[in-house]
């Protein structure tokens, strides 16, 4: 049997499927979380049952991609229970949709959020509320699991629902209204956009900056495997197992694990920014700027997301409402640094800059300029809509960030334990022995004859080597793989200022991770996602030697360059202004 968790978006389903299921469905304080229907087994009242956390929907006819996920799944399982999820505040207007989902189905509603409710002077008569509805009702907060779960098991005992009216006198009295203080602050864009912009600046300074939190962790990383593992690996007996630890496996592995501590400080950033509810106001406040070059203000969500993981980040998209725009903010998302590229850059910084600090923040900026203009050159159509319920403003529970955190850092160790081990492990024994296995140095290698070929990549920019193409496509793997690779074969890396800018605004721009093109592959179908990949990869390459040629003296030729560009841009958007009307007046050209 399926048991359905339904209800608004950001109401609390998920929360509560993990409280019943032991699940690990991503929770956050804003709208959209869930894009697709999770599915869990549990016991609820005795029985074995799969638990179901379906996308929000406000409305029975909701034509968001979100709200059709859960109306479809909703079809599919015409006879399935259904727990229907409720904020205390918004009682009343869920009512009617409380009774159109679960008509002719075993329902109870579960209502969440109850301490701000009460807090903010709202009474809720639950014995009434349950003797009106026919059906059982709980509040979920602040009841232990045992507890919850048997009080989740009622439905499945509950009288199949009946649509009736339901009046709210004596049974509901709403908190009061309006804006507090600080929503009323984080909801000024005098106020709060300049405080996103110094709190942005404060997390990338304490995780990035020379002698900051981050760089002192991460250089105690470095020195436990440089100076205790790799020295402790140098007396082994065995070369072939001295040279698999010393110089394959504890020096690249070391080289990722040593960008764990800043990669978790910049995800606790992130994790905060959403439980607060400050992304949502966010979204607001950049609608209008979102809608000039073709997305909206829901779009925020997604792009900050990609900070962290573009997969994800890409998987959030379906919360749109447009097709149009979540194609574009796909299509928008590999220009924005996920936490995989931080170690590349963090490698490569420190040859473009003296301080390593401004070449990541360079690199954040460009990305993010890029991604921008990626979304202004595809618009088309006129703007698309905007629909966002505030998510509630709260100080971010310590609890609740620490098990993010943690379930984060977990996410990121075994990745590093199994996708990234398997190809250091694979890198050191292509590049240690030659097609007679026998050991050889990395010129005569078998991984020198596959890759030979592939030297002509990255010659326009001064890097004529086969390590420094094969490390660029290992990443298209794994972007960890990158600094993996150069660890590898170089220690540091071993060219010049312009090389090294060139190569990260390669990895800065190129396809993604194969996560995350299948993530796209799953939103938008194979063909588009493998022809996103293949476009953004041939252009990273043309990326790479435009950025090595500015470098290198070329700048004073940048507004020529840009020229043709511009000029693109301002006659396309002065035709999509011009309307020629039919009839009498055609000749009339109005703007």
């Amino acid at each position: 049997m399926k048991v359905l968790l339904v209800g608004n978006p950001n109401a609390g389903k998920s929360t509560l499927f993990n409280a019943l299921a032991r699940g690990h469905a991503k929770v956050g304080n804003w709208h959209g979380v869930t894009v697709g229907a999770l599915e869990k087994e549990t016991t609820l009242g005795g029985r074995r049952v799969t638990l179901v956390d379906l996308p929000g929907i406000y409305t029975a006819e909701g034509m968001s991609m979100e709200e059709k996920g859960a109306r479809s799944y909703l079809a599919a399982h015409p006879t399935a229970p259904v727990l229907f999820v409720c904020e205390c505040g918004a009682v009343e207007r869920c009512l009617p949709l409380f009774f159109a989902l679960a008509r002719g189905r075993r329902a109870a509603l579960v209502l969440t959020k109850a301490k701000r409710f009460y807090a903010r002077g709202g009474k809720l008569d639950l014995r009434l509320l349950e003797k009106r509805l026919g059906a059982p009702v709980f509040v979920a907060e602040g009841l232990r699991r045992g507890a919850l779960l048997a009080q989740a098991a009622r439905v499945l005992s509950a009288p199949v629902v009946a649509p009736r009216y339901v009046s709210p006198d004596g049974v509901f009295s709403p908190a009061r209204a309006g804006l507090s203080r600080a929503d009323a602050l984080l909801t000024n864009a005098w106020f709060a956009l300049p405080l996103f912009l110094l709190l942005l600046a404060a997390a990338f300074y304490l995780t990035f900056a020379p002698h900051c939190l981050g760089d002192w962790m991460k250089s105690g990383i470095e020195a436990f495997f440089s100076e205790f593992l790799v020295a402790r690996a140098q007396t082994v007996s065995s070369p072939v197992v001295r040279s698999l630890l010393a110089d394959g496996l504890l020096p690249s592995l070391g080289g990722v694990l040593s960008f764990l501590p800043q990669i978790a400080l910049l995800m606790f950033f992130l994790i905060c920014m959403e439980e607060s509810g400050f992304l949502s106001r966010l979204a607001c406040l950049t609608d209008g700027a979102f809608a000039a070059v073709g997305l909206n203000g829901r779009a925020v969500f997604s792009l900050v997301m990609g900070f962290g993981c573009t997969a994800a980040a890409i998987l959030t998209t379906r919360g749109l409402d447009d097709r149009r725009v979540q194609r574009r903010t796909i299509l928008c998302l590999p220009y924005i640094s996920c936490s995989a590229k931080l170690p590349v850059y963090l490698t490569l910084a420190a040859s473009f800059f003296e301080n390593a600090f401004y070449g990541v923040m360079l690199l954040y900026a460009l990305g993010v300029a890029l991604a921008l203009a990626v979304a202004l050159a595809t618009k088309r159509g006129g703007r698309s809509p905007f629909l966002l319920e505030l998510a509630p403003l709260q100080i971010p529970r310590p609890l609740f960030v620490l098990k993010a955190l943690l379930f984060q850092i977990k996410q990121f160790i075994i990745k590093v334990a199994t996708v990234i081990l398997a190809f250091f492990l694979a890198s050191w024994l292509l590049s240690s022995f030659d097609w007679s296995f026998r050991m050889c140095g990395a010129e005569e290698s078998m991984l020198a004859g596959i890759c030979g070929g592939l030297k002509w990549l990255f010659a326009p920019v001064g890097m004529a080597d086969w390590r420094i193409a094969y490390a660029a496509l290992a990443g298209l793997i794994a972007k960890e793989n990158v600094a993996g690779a150069i660890a590898l074969f170089y220690g540091a890396f071993p060219y010049g200022a312009a090389s090294a800018f060139a190569f990260s605004v390669f990895v800065l721009t190129c396809s993604p991770c194969v996560s995350a093109i299948a993530a796209t592959a799953h939103e938008l179908g194979w063909k588009r996602a493998l022809a996103y990949a293949a476009f953004q990869t041939v252009s990273a390459l043309l990326a790479s030697y435009l950025a090595y040629f500015l470098w290198r003296g070329g700048v004073a030729l940048l507004p020529l360059a840009l020229a043709p560009v511009a000029a693109y841009l301002l006659i396309r958007n002065l035709h999509e202004r011009i309307y020629r009307p039919r009839g009498h007046d055609a000749e009339n050209i109005h703007r």
